[in-house]
């Protein structure tokens, strides 16, 4: 809690039984199952896809059955297999085509050209006295010749949609290019390109990379995600389980276009929520920062997530999701600019009402009883936007903007939704009483320091 010296407040924490959603950028190098001892080393191994061959087996009481049928049968002789020679009978293709150029076809050939495969590159410790220590070298000595080489960690997708010159900007998921030490990027022609990260932001899981795009020919278009509509065919293209798959299209139907899911970060922790638009177009694991497009072949959204499961462990299918266009444009326009998302801050730490006791909300926060969802200042920076309006330690905000105010992941979604300079009106509660405020939003996130505990600093 950012309030250390404080105990009134029991440490507590919500268990929640929410689905979860699952970002795409962790394919694996498969370890060989014959090495007792897997080498780290990986590279740029392909993935290797067990493939069950489509041959129905047949029961064993049902073969004893058939046999027994069979070899019981008298009327063998009046089924015979003629006699004759086997060199008539030729079979031949049939003459007629059929010209195969659908909406969805057209579509995908207008972008695949700007379809990429990223590769997520790691420093990985190795050494080369291993042999050495075989012979007698001291772990030591062996030791002072190890280095660090770059090895594929995890592969997604992405999509080229600016050129600038001989620079191609290309936008994927920040999950897919978290943690890396280097980038690169393999197009729809196969060939490999050296990738610079230009800019990333966690909050909307986007992520934008450049590259020598000399070789890239094709720039995909950004249609309005405002626009689409329930029921309507869409396309998904990425690279599933690794760029050995690269530009497969899944085909699926838009299943809603705003659906509200939960965010977490690499620790699992919740921060905060994402409208989305789902679909159930085959989305796996590698499709992370490829296309979602219509069937006139604009990217109407970038892949990001999908419910593979629920809670009680139930398999979930055709449930994917996608960053709306609007979105993805309004946040990688500012990471080309700035290299980050400048947002608003409120200059304060806080907890969820739902934490705090009934006891407590009486006799320290004294709520009405009413009074059941927002959150606790814990406390105000000073000379922060919060404290200028008058906010203080214990103050309960309930509402923002007009919006009400349930816990913290909805105080985050609203405030992000505002600029820096931007006003806005807040209600609060202060020792019980209900007052209301203009907040002046002058402070940025990035002027805050962040706290590693749950409580959040906005």
């Amino acid at each position: 809690m950012a309030d250390n010296n404080n105990n009134d407040f029991n440490n507590q924490q919500n268990e929640s039984n929410q689905q979860t959603t699952q970002g795409f950028n962790d394919q694996q190098a498969p370890q060989q199952p014959s090495d007792p001892q897997p080498k780290k080393k990986r590279g740029l191994t392909l993935t290797k896809v067990a493939v069950t061959a489509a041959v129905a087996g047949l029961l064993g009481g049902g073969v004893a059955y058939g046999g027994i049928n069979y070899l019981n049968n008298s009327g063998i002789n009046d089924t015979a297999v003629p006699a004759g020679t086997n060199k008539t009978g030729n079979t031949k293709t049939s003459n007629v085509t059929v010209n195969v150029n659908s909406q969805s076809t057209k579509a995908f050939n207008s972008v695949k050209g700007a379809m990429v495969s990223v590769i997520n590159l790691q420093n990985q410790s190795s050494s080369s006295g291993t042999l050495g220590e075989l012979f007698g070298q001291s772990s030591s000595s062996s030791a002072s010749s190890s280095k660090s080489e770059l090895e594929e960690a995890s592969e997604g997708s992405g999509v080229v949609y600016k050129k600038d010159g001989n620079t191609a900007y290309i936008v994927t998921n920040n999950h897919v290019v978290s943690g890396s030490s280097a980038l690169r990027v393999v197009t729809s022609s196969g060939k490999q390109l050296q990738a610079k990260l230009v800019g990333k932001d966690a909050v909307t899981d986007l992520a934008v990379l450049k590259v020598n795009g000399t070789s890239l020919k094709t720039v995909a278009s950004f249609g309005n995600s405002d626009k689409i509509k329930v029921g309507e065919t869409a396309l998904a293209i990425g690279s599933p389980l690794g760029s050995q798959y690269a530009t497969s299209l899944t085909e699926g139907i838009i299943s809603a276009k705003k659906r509200t899911i939960e965010t977490t970060n690499s620790a699992g922790t919740q921060t905060g929520n994402a409208t989305v638009i789902q679909t159930d177009a085959a989305i796996n694991p590698g499709n992370s920062g490829g296309a979602l497009i219509n069937v006139g072949g604009q990217v109407i959204g970038i892949t990001s997530s999908k419910i593979a499961s629920d809670t009680s462990g139930t398999s979930v299918e055709g449930m994917g999701f996608a960053i709306p266009s609007n979105e993805v444009v309004n946040i990688i326009n500012q990471l080309v600019k700035n290299g980050k998302v400048v947002r608003p801050a409120l200059g304060i730490t806080y907890v969820d009402l739902a934490n705090v006791s009934s006891d407590q909300r009486k006799s320290i926060l004294k709520l009405p009883t009413s009074v059941t969802n927002g959150v606790v200042v814990m406390s105000a920076n000073s000379g922060s936007p919060a404290k200028k309006a008058g906010l203080s330690k214990y103050d309960v905000i309930t509402e923002m903007g007009g919006h009400k105010i349930s816990d913290q992941s909805t105080l985050r979604d609203i405030l992000y939704k505002y600029k820096l300079n931007d006003t806005v009106s807040m209600t609060y509660y202060h020792n019980g009483k209900k007052k209301t405020t203009n907040v002046k939003l002058t402070e940025s996130s990035s002027q805050l320091k962040t706290t590693t505990n749950e409580n959040s600093a906005s």
